[in-house]
């Protein structure tokens, strides 16, 4: 995880964001339904990272996703 550097940016933090929220990180530019379609295939196309979130109840209900969640997805793809 980045921390905030002497700057003061801010940085990445593991947390809850909700599936727009957080494939808007990974998508700036898309619109937030639009970021979300594409993050949901990078997470359908890598196959440990699907049957890791598979157990949550698969991704369409999919409204949020917990911390630990966000931890397994940046540790697959990468922070935002």
């Amino acid at each position: 995880m980045r921390l905030n550097d002497d700057t003061g940016s801010s940085a990445f933090r593991i947390r809850t964001y909700g599936r727009q929220e957080l494939a808007c990180l990974y998508f700036p530019t898309s619109s937030p339904r639009s970021a979300w379609r594409r993050l949901k295939k990078w997470i359908m196309l890598n196959p440990r990272l699907r049957e890791t979130l598979a157990p949550t109840g698969g991704m369409s209900l999919l409204r949020s996703f917990t911390p630990r969640e966000v931890g397994l997805i940046t540790e697959e793809l990468g922070e935002p």
